[in-house]
């Protein structure tokens, strides 16, 4: 009898294995670009911009998108508050409608909606190109407001047209706002040039008529590419398809390459020195989380005493934000390892000189996530400012409320694969430029 059920289990298991690598197979697979806000190939490249003023620039927008995150996590739900930040750090393209027309956009892992502007625009923000007219689209159909579609957007953000199609309203805590009409259309992804391409033929997007970007001052940004944890979001959309998987690997801004965006089984991470951890959504907020439970520095530890989720992982933040207890614990360890006078330079208020003559020996440092554990090279945390005088790029919460995020340089040279339906964030050191 004892063999008779080990045989069922094994065959069962064996099924298993094979019906997960069937789905592995057919999952599609593509990648995307994504441009760094300060990269040569951006638009907001300003050459004429020192290092120093760049990494200060990035660090005050890191500070902003903060305070917008902790708005968003506190539960307001009023349309005249917070809604989703806008802020991002990453640029990615893509075209929509029959004929295909090219968007730019903010590519935002802290976003729900993908949307752009739309005639006939009532008020719109420039932009160099037209802005996209659904009536030249022979595949623009309205979301009508009584649809499951419409539904899924938040509470109070949605509405019905005169016409029965659904409206809705984004607002943002920088007077930023976009409002219009849903609707469904195809988006493509990748090189319409080189031919390596996908198509989604009915991908929900907000079409703008009333839009601001109060924090954007180039006119090739057209819109907004939501990569959270909503409904909503071209990854939630994908779905299926993807496999629920998403993956990204972060070059430095000085780069002349783009960083890559993956998809479904391009997203998967296939190599041995991979570790992971619990990803932990909730239903009123776009983010993703973790929880972080300690960090190591040399031979000792700072621990957090926290299990439920206590940092955002977040792409659209430069720097890495810590509960302030916590970062004071931090900070003594670093001065200790490191043994030089620490001196501030705002924003950043850990930094020292490390000079011709000087032998400091930066200490090893891990991030102790649930299950995971991820080293960080002083690339991922240090940013060299000027006149040898370097700044830890992690910054204390303001107030006990302020919501700790996990930023995008602590994330470079990593493959990192959010897998949603397994719910769990993997981290993989990996050289980006090959990757």
């Amino acid at each position: 009898m004892r063999a008779f059920v080990f045989c069922v289990l094994v065959i069962l298991c064996s099924l298993s294995v094979v019906s997960i690598a069937e789905t592995n197979r057919n999952l599609l697979s593509f990648s995307v670009d994504l441009i760094h806000h300060d990269s040569p190939l951006s638009p907001f490249y300003n050459s004429s911009m020192t290092s120093s003023e760049l990494i200060k620039n990035a660090a005050l927008r890191s500070i902003s998108r903060s305070n917008l995150v902790h708005l968003l996590m506190d539960g307001k739900e009023s349309i005249e508050t917070i809604i989703i930040p806008i802020i991002g750090e990453y640029l990615m393209r893509f075209y929509i409608g029959t004929p295909p027309v090219e968007r730019l956009a903010i590519a935002d892992t802290g976003s729900d909606l993908i949307w752009v502007q739309c005639s006939p625009c009532k008020k719109c923000f420039d932009q160099d190109t037209p802005v996209f007219n659904p009536n030249k689209s022979s595949t623009f159909m309205s979301v009508p407001c009584d649809s499951q579609s419409c539904s899924l957007l938040p509470k109070h953000q949605h509405g019905c047209g005169n016409s029965g199609e659904c409206q809705y309203i984004y607002a943002y805590a920088d007077k930023s706002f976009t409002f219009g009409e849903l609707g469904v259309d195809a988006i493509n992804f990748g090189s319409m040039d080189e031919g390596h391409s996908v198509t989604f033929n009915k991908s929900i997007f907000g079409c703008g008529i009333y839009n601001n970007f109060t924090s954007l001052k180039d006119e090739k940004v057209t819109g907004l590419v939501g990569l959270g944890a909503g409904p909503l979001s071209l990854v939630s959309q994908l779905g299926d398809q993807i496999g629920h998987k998403f993956s990204y690997c972060l070059l430095p801004y000085t780069s002349n390459s783009t960083s890559k965006l993956k998809f479904g089984k391009e997203a998967m991470i296939t190599t041995n020195e991979v570790v992971s951890t619990p990803l932990i959504t909730k239903p009123s907020s776009p983010f993703y989380i973790l929880n972080l439970e300690g960090i190591t520095v040399g031979q000792k530890k700072v621990q957090t005493n926290q299990y439920d989720g206590n940092i955002i992982i977040d792409s659209g933040t430069t720097l890495t934000i810590l509960e302030a207890s916590l970062y004071n614990n931090f900070k003594t360890l670093m001065k200790e390892a490191i043994g030089v006078e620490v001196e501030q330079h705002p924003p950043f208020n850990f930094c020292f000189k490390n000079g011709a003559g000087m032998n400091i020996s930066f200490p090893h440092i891990e991030f102790q996530f649930s299950g995971a554990s991820v080293p960080l090279s002083s690339e991922n945390l240090l940013f060299e400012i000027d006149n040898n005088l370097f700044c830890l790029a992690i910054i204390p919460t303001n107030d006990e409320r302020q919501d700790p995020i996990f930023g995008n340089l602590a994330q470079i040279d990593f493959q990192v694969e959010y897998d949603l339906e397994g719910k769990k964030v993997s981290f993989a050191p990996t050289d980006c430029t090959k990757n």
